[in-house]
């Protein structure tokens, strides 16, 4: 059975965080181990535009995280505490946070992304153009570079998809280069 049918099934046929009906998909909830509907969640367009571009944020639409937070999906539960996380400062999404309750994976599932952090703690990792890079993101190196430990050498314009942060060190960036995973200087890649 696809993903897709399973969350319906899962979640009645509605957004797993705010109900909606209608314009659903299959969202990804970052970052992601193997995939798969354990770390998927059934959501609407209007959520998932919301997660994913903090800009378009209606705060009045998020009220429905009172009752979501209390899914019993944990990849609900995670895009529940991101998004309070995110709109803390609004007072209320405070208190639910202050109410919701994840077990130490999960939390560190939920924190994997950095939402939740303060911003002057907060790891930006920026390319070369001082644009932000995301988990997930698709860069392209705007230099050869010599993998340290191999005779490989990584050329100029190749593409990096799926990159992964390092959470430690906002100048590094995980990808896989003709198969093999190598760590790359943030000043060296351009987001496409």
């Amino acid at each position: 059975m696809s993903i897709e049918r399973e969350l319906n099934k899962r979640s009645g046929s509605k957004c797993e965080l705010c109900g909606a009906e209608e314009n659903l998909k299959v969202y990804q909830v970052l970052p992601t181990q193997k995939g798969g509907l354990d770390e998927s969640i059934l959501a609407c367009n209007t959520c998932i535009d919301q997660i994913e571009n903090p800009d378009n944020v209606d705060l009045n639409h998020w009220r429905c995280l009172n009752d979501s937070m209390w899914n019993e999906n944990i990849p609900v539960q995670v895009v529940a505490w991101r998004m309070l996380s995110r709109l803390r400062a609004a007072g209320w999404p405070q208190e639910l946070l202050d109410m919701m309750y994840l077990d130490e994976d999960t939390l560190a599932w939920a924190q994997a992304t950095g939402e939740g952090e303060d911003d002057e703690n907060k790891l930006v990792h920026r390319d070369s153009n001082g644009v932000v890079l995301q988990h997930g993101d698709s860069v392209v190196l705007i230099k050869d570079l010599k993998v340290k430990g191999s005779s490989m050498v990584a050329k100029q314009g190749t593409a990096v998809r799926n990159i992964r942060l390092d959470h430690e060190n906002a100048e590094y960036i995980e990808g896989k280069v003709d198969g093999q995973q190598i760590v790359i200087i943030t000043q060296y890649v351009k987001k496409i």
